[in-house]
């Protein structure tokens, strides 16, 4: 039977992941293992909830949400890459980036909060340098969660309408939706030219969050986990999470 046929142990479920994520956190505790993990995407594309998900069961001590707020002026005057430095995985633990040093190929170019040859010179640099941590043996795996224009205005006006939601908000909400083209080129030449073998990005097609989630766990068990933890889940759909192509931007799988 293969790994997309369905079976008596419901291996399709949320909680299976998350138990096999327990599984693998318990063997990467043991060997050492160092897991990064990169969570970016448009405004309200669903990060916060996945990462919950994903963490729900996790060590807190192995387990560390890093989720950095703007730079500081001394930070401001640091190598670009510096002040990430000091949140990467030792040795057992798993670090999750609720964004991460991609704001420089996204948020800050479309802003106006770096130059044209600061966003040149990280698009340039980048591949480079999580190539240094892939062969100091870091783990990487990098998701872009991507959500429709109509999707995101919803999810957007909810954050404005539920008092639950106020502290998701941010100034920057606005611009999500009045420069969405602009998020558009920007998100493309990124993932055009930092998908790099040693830390290829993965895309999640994310407007049916529980979908969404349930596939980003499969997707992370399937790509980080020993094989025998592995083959107990399913590989993700291929309609919600999908290796990066060139094709993907015109052929409908990313949004435009």
């Amino acid at each position: 039977m293969s790994k997309n046929d369905k079976s008596d142990d419901d291996l399709n479920s949320l909680e299976q992941a998350q138990l096999a994520l327990v599984r693998f956190q318990q063997k990467a505790m043991e060997s050492g293992a160092k897991v990064l993990i990169i969570f970016e995407g448009r405004d309200a594309a669903g990060k916060d909830g996945t990462i919950k998900r994903l963490t729900e069961h996790l060590s807190v001590r192995a387990t560390r949400v890093v989720a950095l707020p703007k730079p500081s002026d001394r930070e401001r005057s640091q190598w670009y890459f510096q002040r990430y430095v000091p949140y990467l995985p030792a040795a057992g633990e798993l670090v999750i980036f609720n964004r991460s040093w991609y704001n420089r190929g996204g948020v800050e170019p479309v802003m106006g909060f770096c130059t044209p040859e600061e966003h040149e010179t990280f698009l340039r640099d980048v591949s480079a340098f999580e190539a240094m941590l892939v062969e100091s043996g870091v783990n990487i795996v990098k998701l872009w969660l991507d959500v429709s224009k109509k999707e995101q205005a919803k999810r957007l006006a909810e954050r404005h309408s539920d008092p639950l939601k106020v502290l998701k908000s941010s100034p920057l909400d606005e611009a999500a939706q009045s420069r969405w083209d602009d998020y558009t080129t920007a998100r493309d030449e990124m993932l055009k030219r930092t998908h790099a073998a040693p830390s290829p990005w993965v895309c999640v097609r994310n407007d049916d969050k529980d979908a969404g989630r349930l596939n980003v766990m499969r997707h992370i068990v399937n790509a980080i986990a020993p094989k025998e933890i592995a083959k107990q889940i399913k590989n993700p759909d291929p309609e919600i999470v999908f290796p990066f192509v060139i094709e993907a931007l015109t052929d409908g799988r990313l949004e435009r």
